[in-house]
């Protein structure tokens, strides 16, 4: 699934590195515990959080990931963003909750592979 495709779903706002939405992902993680991130994500996924602070852009770089979804339309701040896009990481801000948002993906066959073990 292309990171447009997501964003739609989502009815997110993109707020860094629009030039990579064309990137496809396969996994997406949720989680607003960085350690759990980094224990049981796989490398490129998007990653769905709440938690609002630079690590979890550092977190998203040692992961490779492509892309961050903030949910309940929290902004993160011009540091955070800006460290996304440096990095080519696309920052997206949905309305939508953890909940939902990873119910929305989960139905389009986009789920992180240690959830079905």
């Amino acid at each position: 699934m292309k990171l447009r495709e997501i964003a739609e779903l989502l009815r997110a706002d993109i707020l860094s590195s629009e030039e990579m939405l064309d990137t496809e992902v396969q996994n997406a993680f949720c989680c607003d515990m960085m350690s759990d991130v980094l224990a049981f994500a796989t490398n490129q996924s998007v990653l769905i959080t709440g938690l609002l602070n630079p690590q979890v852009v550092r977190t998203a770089m040692m992961l490779d990931m492509h892309c961050i979804v903030f949910i309940n339309g929290k902004e993160p701040t011009p540091e955070i963003v800006s460290l996304a896009e440096a990095n080519d990481i696309v920052i997206m801000v949905t309305r939508e909750s953890m909940f939902r948002a990873a119910g929305k993906l989960y139905d389009t066959g986009l789920l992180d592979d240690a959830a079905e073990e």
